[in-house]
């Protein structure tokens, strides 16, 4: 499984905005030179994430864009399925035919309970969490152990 950049840059600028979080809104533009990501793309991932109700924007000279709610009420799941979708692994063929019912029942709970490990770990983990381990590892690289 390989989540696309859309969930990686998302991810990205939220931590972003919760790093700057108390210090006013934050433009796109800083956040793009900073992590070295197309202004225009982050332009395109904001648009979702702002009608989610996780981010707000303001106007103006000193508009930009700050988280709508704390950081520890904003999972890595809501972000992943705010731009990726469900964690949903595989759709389920209703055209399957009888013969292969049995093993079609297998293979789809195997998908599905996957799909709900992932979509467990990344509910464990909040933007306070990202924030916190980012500023422990100080300016650099982030990651995040599960």
């Amino acid at each position: 499984m390989r989540l696309s950049t859309r969930a990686q840059y998302g991810t990205l600028l939220m931590l972003n905005l919760a790093l700057k979080s108390g210090k006013g809104p934050i433009l796109l533009k800083d956040v793009a030179q900073a992590e070295g990501i197309s202004e225009k793309y982050l332009s395109q991932i904001i648009i979702p994430l702002k009608a989610a109700g996780l981010v707000k924007s303001f106007r103006g000279p000193r508009g930009g864009y700050v988280l709508a709610k704390p950081k520890k009420m904003i999972t890595m799941k809501d972000i992943v399925e705010i731009l990726e979708g469900t964690a949903d692994l595989v759709g389920y063929d209703k055209n399957i035919s009888q013969a292969n019912r049995i093993s079609a029942t297998v293979t789809k709970s195997l998908w599905n309970g996957l799909g709900e490990k992932i979509s467990q770990a990344l509910a464990a983990v909040t933007l306070a969490d990202l924030e916190r381990q980012s500023r422990e590892m100080g300016e650099g690289a982030i990651t995040y152990n599960i």
